[in-house]
């Protein structure tokens, strides 16, 4: 097994609690960035392990986020101790942070990421910082700093949060509700913080760039799934050596359909208890809500910031649908 060659730290997660993970031969790591399909990815490998569109458990506790603090390490771990089906996990780790073993197969999934700001806005309006910040204080044991300049969590969302209970802090890299769409957008695509952003992003999709050719590492694209996800999922099982009979690929295809896994939000978001609203969760699932926001000038200074990020070749793949000129 080939250990980790950098470390992710920041409010939310450490890829440290990875130090020492007891994998099994035939775990799945679902490895993604930030609102680029990660539910939708746990969603189709649960159909596609338990060949069912019903599941024993919720899908954040059969598939948790290891390295997450919402929930205590060993809390985790013998949870899926537990498990006796073949195991599928979720992280926003990047490859290089994770411990790497031939046995397990590493997924990511890549989007453009022009929508991904647009969908990132959406989530951190969705969520109740108060309820987030508890469950980090009870599984770490400790509140999240304040530093200089930070924004009060009474700011944030429609008027603030109800029943805010002493001095808080707004985590670094949530949107300024203050700013309008197009400002809370360009403020993703310049972050240099490392927990949100274009540059944050972009990095964690190169990881996996640079290790596609191996056997157990797989890139989907968001688009691809939107298109063809019949397709995709077929691929995806072929990939992780799981046989789905004909006759029930269907209705495993219609159960990973975005309308109705939002019918199923309150089973299948994760930690529902942080959302305002379980089901804007699965806010709309579609690409391209960009094209409302950016004008020419705008798509000018985009190219530049992300041809000066990463190849070429990985610009051209993450923006198959909407190819992106050099500039």
């Amino acid at each position: 097994m080939r250990q980790p060659t950098a470390r992710y730290q920041n409010f939310l997660m450490d890829s440290d609690r990875w130090t020492g993970f007891p994998f099994r031969a035939g775990d799945i790591v679902i490895s993604t960035p930030g609102k680029c399909g990660t539910t939708w990815t746990q969603m189709i490998c649960a159909l596609l392990i338990f060949q069912s569109t019903d599941f024993p458990q919720p899908l954040d506790v059969m598939s948790p986020w290891p390295d997450v603090f919402t929930r205590k390490r060993e809390e985790v771990l013998a949870d899926l101790e537990a498990q006796d089906h073949r195991r599928f996990l979720k992280t926003h780790t990047p490859l290089d942070g994770l411990p790497f073993d031939e046995q397990v197969t590493y997924v990511t999934v890549g989007r453009d990421p022009r929508d991904v700001a647009i969908s990132f806005d959406n989530h951190m309006a969705n969520t109740d910082f108060d309820s987030l910040m508890a469950l980090r204080a009870v599984a770490i044991g400790e509140p999240l700093p304040a530093a200089p300049g930070d924004q009060a969590l009474g700011a944030v969302g429609n008027g603030g949060l109800a029943g805010q209970a002493g001095p808080a802090v707004l985590p670094p890299g949530v949107p300024d509700p203050a700013q309008s769409p197009h400002q809370r957008f360009w403020s993703w695509i310049g972050a240099e913080d490392d927990f949100v952003g274009l540059r944050t992003m972009l990095h964690h999709l190169d990881t996996f760039w640079q290790a596609r050719h191996l056997p157990n590492v797989v890139l989907l694209h968001y688009d691809e799934m939107k298109a063809d996800l019949d397709g995709v999922m077929r691929r995806l099982a072929d990939r992780l050596g799981i046989s789905v009979p004909e006759d029930r690929w269907p209705d495993l295809v219609r159960a990973a359909e975005f309308t109705q896994m939002k019918r199923r939000a309150k089973e299948l978001a994760p930690e529902t208890v942080i959302w305002r609203d379980p089901d804007r969760f699965f806010h709309r699932g579609v690409s391209g809500q960009w094209r409302a926001l950016l004008d020419e000038d705008d798509l000018r200074r985009y190219r530049e910031r992300v041809y000066a990020l990463v190849d070429p070749d990985l610009v051209a793949w993450i923006h198959q649908a909407a190819p992106l000129d050099r500039p």
